[in-house]
């Protein structure tokens, strides 16, 4: 479970939705977005307005006789970094090939962090042709960190690349600081309201021959609001009165959803008034959705006929296969629906019909809705792999969390939690995760998770000895995450012999499965395995092959990387590019709650830059120090750091001799069992019916008789010699 994967794409977010077919003309409008894009000095068009103001309509009609604008349909599940900037990316692409193949595998390791993404996304745009990306409904995401990254991207990109911004609200970027500079084109509210001229078309629809003077009413009414001004003319199509409709129609919000309520919903037929509150709890709606929704055989036919006499149902490709509602008739018919419809089943239905399609996020949530909490779960733990694999940790965590008391009585979403939790750097809240699932009587699949969970929560707090123990309990592996997580353990034990089958095992597996986080991360175990045995070669070659496979998927800046660039530096020749790796490998450690690959990374770098007389390598070892003397037990780390102290004269030599200088008697072998346990020498002593005397003259002969000098290097000297 972890960053990595490929990005699933919703394509209906990346088409404009399809104008009506009679089009209100608003030349003025079109020409200041024409100038605006032309302009090489606008880096970004924004078009804010509230709700139902023509927004949408008034750019989909402008860019479809365009060649190169992208556009993009934003939702709230966009809040994902990773999932944003995977569609981005995806719809730019259609007018600036090549730039999704360069940034795709940046975004798939990126999780929330998007500096690597932007880079690549810059770069791409300014090897393409002049771009202009449409982002609708941004007001959906409200995400500092997207409005942060955007910001950059506006700062980065080529000056052949426009952004236009559709939004409700004003985004959180600098928008003073692009005015000022003369980078700025705004359509604001007062920009799109509809003058007599241009309203007649709205006012028109469905019949309605409304006098000038009607319409000069209506648009002061509705102070040209767009929609107010389309279900003012579907009202006035209805009215026997026109003058009497015209004199009391009131544009205000609270007045539209009284009209929406009382004439639109009531006048229309029964059945298709049902349709529209049950269709009213999807976010995109097609043909077959409808009919498993509804219970209903004519979805297609009902879809197409609604959206042709109802501006407010828009089409979301050019093929009228998916639509959704006007967020504003949308909220309405929502609103409607909570107050007359059972929705439970509804919402059953919705899920079921999607979990069928593939579609797991949408099936989540419509579950979840259901009150169908238990199947939700079931559903989270299937999808959370792929999820976390593309870096969309927020998104996993939100759907556990809205499960309430529920999750905590759900293996499978209790792993997920405990992952989430590790890969977030919250030890303590994975290990409280993992006592919640192995109470809860896990099956074979969720216990193998919890075993290679529990494996890395103990290495990541520095307790070799613990991980091993989980090892020991381990069933078989049958998937590529846990046998990797098995291997590691072995590894920083110091036992390769039993490491190096478990590392080839997940480098067969990890392909067949399509986890390239697995076929990143092997290599750099084995790396590790091959250095501490003395085949630098080997080392360097399988640190390099990890990097590759990183730099294929988009992992460069993940911190698991840290370590095969300290295997570079240590195992190539060249003295900067030596100094360059050990850097980078301890900038990667730091974005990592593991102590052992922290301190082991820290390490690497202090001898590299000690040995290349740069005064740095000093303090990366002192640092690494203060790591080793937190862990329980840091395993081979703990004495890779020994070994680089007493190189550049900061620590007193470890016995180089391999064995045993003299055989362990009965008693002190009984003590060395107790080392590697967080016990003091007193508790030892109270559990082995011994003086404490007589633990630490124990304690003093292990020691000598090892060859070392302390409790954590004799626990790793005597697991060298299958002592532990």
């Amino acid at each position: 479970m972890e960053a990595g994967g490929a990005i699933t794409l919703v394509t209906t977010k990346l088409t404009a939705p399809t104008p009506p077919s009679r089009l209100a003309a608003r030349s003025s409008l079109e020409a200041t977005l024409d100038h605006a894009v032309s302009d090489n000095g606008i880096r970004v068009v924004l078009v804010s307005a509230p709700a139902g103001s023509g927004k949408s309509t008034l750019v989909a009609a402008w860019q479809q006789h365009r060649t190169d604008c992208a556009w993009l349909q934003a939702d709230s599940a966009d809040r994902d970094p990773a999932r944003f900037w995977g569609h981005v990316v995806a719809a730019l692409d259609a007018v600036a090939p090549g730039v999704e193949a360069a940034t795709a595998a940046a975004i798939r390791g990126s999780g929330a962090d998007a500096a690597a993404v932007i880079e690549r996304l810059a770069n791409g745009l300014s090897d393409a042709p002049p771009a202009l990306l449409v982002i609708d409904d941004y007001h959906l995401i409200a995400h500092p960190a997207i409005d942060q990254a955007v910001e950059r991207l506006i700062e980065m990109a080529p000056s052949t690349f426009t952004l236009v911004l559709c939004t409700r609200l004003d985004p959180s970027i600098r928008l003073a600081r692009l005015r000022v500079r003369g980078q700025l084109a705004e359509i604001r509210a007062d920009d799109l309201r509809f003058a007599p001229n241009e309203a007649s078309v709205l006012l028109t629809q469905r019949g309605a021959a409304p006098s000038n003077t009607q319409i000069e009413a209506l648009c002061e009414r509705t102070e040209g609001w767009a929609a107010g001004l389309v279900l003012a003319g579907m009202s006035l199509a209805a009215s026997d009165d026109g003058d009497a409709f015209v004199a009391s129609f009131q544009g205000d919000d609270r007045l539209v959803v009284e009209y929406l309520t009382d004439e639109f919903l009531s006048g229309a037929a029964d059945h298709d008034r049902d349709r529209l509150l049950q269709t009213s709890v999807l976010d995109r709606m097609c043909g077959p959705l409808v009919n498993a929704v509804c219970d209903t055989t004519d979805g297609t036919e009902w879809l197409n006929k609604t959206a042709s006499t109802n501006q407010l149902v828009i089409s979301l490709d050019r093929t009228g296969t998916w639509y959704r509602y006007h967020h504003l008739l949308g909220d309405l018919l929502r609103l409607e629906a909570k107050r007359t419809t059972d929705l439970t089943a509804i919402h059953g239905r919705a899920a079921i019909w999607h979990q069928l399609e593939g579609h797991s996020h949408a099936a989540v949530e419509h579950s979840i809705a259901a009150g169908d909490l238990t199947t939700a779960a079931d559903l989270i733990y299937d999808e959370a792999t792929e999820l976390m694999n593309r870096g969309q940790l927020r998104t996993v965590r939100n759907q556990i969390d809205r499960l309430g008391p529920v999750a905590d009585q759900h293996a499978g979403t209790m792993v997920v939690r405990g992952w989430i939790s590790l890969l977030t750097g919250s030890v303590a809240d994975a290990q409280t995760s993992l006592e919640r699932a192995r109470a809860l009587e896990p099956n074979d699949d969720v216990a193998g998770l919890i075993v290679a969970l529990a494996t890395m929560a103990h290495i990541a707090s520095g307790n070799v000895t613990r991980a091993l123990d989980e090892v020991a309990s381990a069933s078989d592996p049958v998937e590529s995450t846990q046998t990797m997580t098995l291997a590691g353990a072995h590894t920083w034990g110091g036992d390769f012999a039993k490491a190096r089958p478990l590392l080839k095992r997940a480098s067969e597996m990890a392909p067949r499965e399509g986890n390239t986080f697995v076929e990143a991360v092997t290599p750099i175990l084995s790396a590790i395995a091959h250095l501490e045995s003395g085949d630098t070669q080997a080392a360097h070659r399988d640190a390099t092959a990890a990097l590759a496979v990183a730099s294929t998927n988009g992992f460069d800046n993940l911190a698991q990387m840290a370590l095969a660039h300290s295997i570079v530096a240590r195992t190539i020749d060249d003295a900067e590019q030596a100094v360059a790796s050990a850097k980078r490998g301890v900038d990667l450690a730091r974005r990592s709650p593991e102590y052992v690959m922290f301190a082991y990374a820290l390490a690497s770098a202090g001898d590299v830059l000690s040995h290349h007389d740069d005064s740095r390598g000093a303090d990366l070892l002192r640092e690494a120090r203060t790591i080793i003397d937190r862990c329980p037990d840091p395993g081979i780390a703990g004495r890779y750091l020994a070994r680089v102290e007493a190189r550049h004269q900061l620590a007193a030599p470890p016995s180089q001799m391999a064995g045993l200088v003299e055989e362990l008697t009965d008693r002190e072998l009984a003590v060395l069992r107790y080392l590697p346990a967080p016990m003091s020498q007193r508790e030892i002593a109270s559990e082995l019916y011994v003086s404490l005397n007589t633990v630490k003259t124990h304690c003093k002969a292990i020691y000598r008789k090892l060859g070392v000098g302390d409790r954590k290097a004799a626990v790793q000297a005597a697991r060298d010699i299958n002592l532990l």
